[in-house]
């Protein structure tokens, strides 16, 4: 007998982006877009058009680039918010638009100051708004596990017959236990007249670590469509986790009564892809997709690995896309070589002049590196996004002196504005010195929140990249950098933070 298809309906690009210091350019959604459509991810939801020209923009750029998949587009149950949305979608070959409202007493009468009459009316209009501009609309009561069950089945029931096809119930909060969350959806699925018209989804939250288990639970409940996130990226705790829902559902087949039609060795290019982008690194212990998700140190563990594989790994690394790191290009590989894996890794520069700079970069690394590996592309890939970005900073050159006994000290060069300037300064070691050294310059008044070193790949010749983290005033920025020189890594990064910030883009982010 055939079995149900699952839908996986992937907010990376929306929720994910709520992660503090994970907003992400255009060009970078769209990279990330590309990838997922490679991954075959059935909806992709790009963002939120009415929050800013910005990410009305990038809402627009996925749309035009992705013709596989759906795009969708998220809006508050208010007019202009729909409107936005549907304009946004235009260049989508499928298009969806997933609009919603607060539905729990709380958030009814303290946020919206409405009645439940009037949240009703409200979500019946915002349906039928979005219905002028496609067939196919979602809705989602927020917080819909501290909704009272009579009215979350009287406004499901009314927005279906005004035209939703899919209602996406959120744990919002992360406050739901596994058989609670799943007994919500059979309960409403039996409850409302017309349930059969519509699939349900559910979107859950990771507070207290069970937004995978109380994902799945609603999936054995009814539950057709999961949203999730690659890494679980999202708002405080994240999201589910894609990359466990899929690998679960297709891992215990003999269980789930529907398979999805995720492609799974795409799911580590995805990983990475995302974690390089927005500085967020993967814990090692990560299921499905850390470094050490098939690793085995335990003797007992490896002598029955190397017996019999299935012993102590239920899934095989390959098809989730592991493989073990090899050369992939030297210094002797030409400029059409460099473009080839590019296209392989599934990356777009965008234009000649980024290839070309891109590819000197490379023969640069070359000169320094042995070895080069995917990683390294994507590092380099990722720089150049950066540096093909409107630059208010840009460095020229940098000195640091550390010496046993000694005060470190840097010496750094920047262009600002276009202006030549220099920054001297001594710090506990040669990263802080240079840091200070900038902000001799800039005088940013911004609070360093986090500093993280991660190796791209193995060896003492490996690029070090770097992650800092800057706030001020309201507003968290991540900045990236990658090079073999460790110091040199981490002042680009922090250059990047400070071109973020300078941007001044904010963001105005709905949580669901």
């Amino acid at each position: 007998m055939k079995k149900d298809k699952l839908i996986i309906f992937d907010t990376t690009l929306r929720d994910g982006e709520q992660s503090p210091g994970a907003s992400m350019t255009k060009e970078e959604k769209v990279r990330i877009a590309r990838q997922l459509e490679r991954m075959r991810v059935d909806i992709i939801e790009a963002g939120f058009p009415a929050a800013s020209p910005g990410d009305f923009d990038a809402v627009r750029a996925v749309a035009g680039a992705v013709k596989q998949s759906t795009i969708c587009a998220l809006s508050r149950a208010i007019e202009n918010d729909i409107r936005r949305a549907g304009d946004a979608l235009q260049p989508a070959q499928s298009g969806r638009i997933h609009t919603f409202i607060a539905t729990s007493p709380i958030h009814m009468e303290k946020k919206l100051r409405m009645s439940p009459d009037q949240v009703l009316e409200q979500a019946v209009k915002a349906v039928k708004w979005a219905r002028e501009y496609t067939d196919d609309v979602e809705f989602s009561p927020e917080d819909a596990g501290r909704s009272d069950l009579d009215f979350l089945c009287r406004i499901l029931e009314a927005v279906i017959l005004a035209g939703a096809k899919t209602l996406n119930i959120p744990d919002t909060v992360g406050y739901s236990m596994p058989e609670q969350f799943g007994a919500l959806i059979r309960n409403l699925k039996s409850r409302i007249p017309n349930s059969d018209r519509a699939v349900f989804s559910v979107h859950c939250h990771n507070d207290l670590g069970l937004a995978v288990a109380n994902s799945l639970s609603a999936v054995m409940n009814g539950a057709r469509q999961v949203e999730c996130t690659i890494n679980g990226l999202g708002e405080r705790a994240g999201n589910a986790a894609l990359e466990e829902i899929v690998m679960a559902v297709r891992t215990r087949q003999d269980y789930f009564p529907c398979e999805s039609g995720i492609d799974a060795t795409q799911i580590v290019q995805a990983s990475r892809l995302v974690s390089g982008i927005t500085g967020f690194a993967v814990q090692p212990n990560k299921a499905i997709v850390g470094v050490n998700a098939f690793a085995h140190e335990s003797g007992i563990h490896q002598d029955g690995v190397l017996k019999s594989r299935e012993t102590y790994e239920i899934m095989r690394a390959e098809d989730v896309g592991w493989s073990a790191n090899k050369l992939v290009l030297g210094k002797h590989s030409g400029r059409n070589a460099f473009r080839t894996r590019l296209t392989e890794l599934g990356i777009d520069l965008g234009s000649e002049e980024a290839l070309n700079s891109a590819f000197a970069r490379f023969k640069d690394l070359a000169d320094k590196k042995h070895e080069i590996f995917d990683e390294d592309i994507q590092a380099i890939a990722s720089d150049e996004a950066v540096i093909s970005a409107p630059e208010h900073y840009k460095l020229l050159s940098m000195k640091v002196c550390s010496e046993t006994g000694e005060v470190p000290s840097a010496t750094v060069r920047i262009l600002v504005g276009g202006a030549e300037r220099e920054g001297v300064a001594e710090g506990g070691g040669p990263v802080d010195a240079a840091f200070k050294a900038m902000e001799a310059i800039v005088s940013s008044g911004a609070e360093l929140q986090l500093f993280s070193v991660n190796n791209i790949t193995s060896g003492t010749d490996a690029q070090g990249e770097v992650t800092v983290r800057l706030f001020r005033d309201g507003r968290i920025v991540n900045g990236q950098g990658a090079d073999t020189d460790i110091v040199v890594a981490s002042v680009k990064a922090y250059i990047a933070a400070l071109n973020r910030l300078k941007s001044g883009l904010d963001r105005l982010n709905p949580q669901l």
